[in-house]
């Protein structure tokens, strides 16, 4: 297994969530990114980059690109 890029939560607010990659700090609302909302705290901070611009959050199975975190408009959620 190759090791990922350093990432880390710096803030949990409530509002969202905070990261701290590659000296770039973005912002996820959970309005943008409700699968963060309700977790608990450990599963947020759980956060990994397994490469460049690409974030996973293993103990929720969700996965985000930093194109989505800049530009959630371009990316609406969907449901059926």
């Amino acid at each position: 297994m190759s090791p990922t890029i350093a990432i880390e939560v710096s803030n949990i607010s409530s509002h969202g969530v905070w990261i701290l990659a590659d000296d770039e700090e973005l912002f996820l609302s959970y309005e943008d990114f409700p699968w963060l909302k309700d977790a608990p705290v450990g599963k947020v901070l759980n956060v990994e980059q397994p490469t460049p611009g690409h974030f996973y959050w293993p103990d929720l199975d969700v996965d985000i690109g930093i194109e989505t975190i800049k530009y959630p408009d371009r990316f609406p959620l969907k449901s059926d």
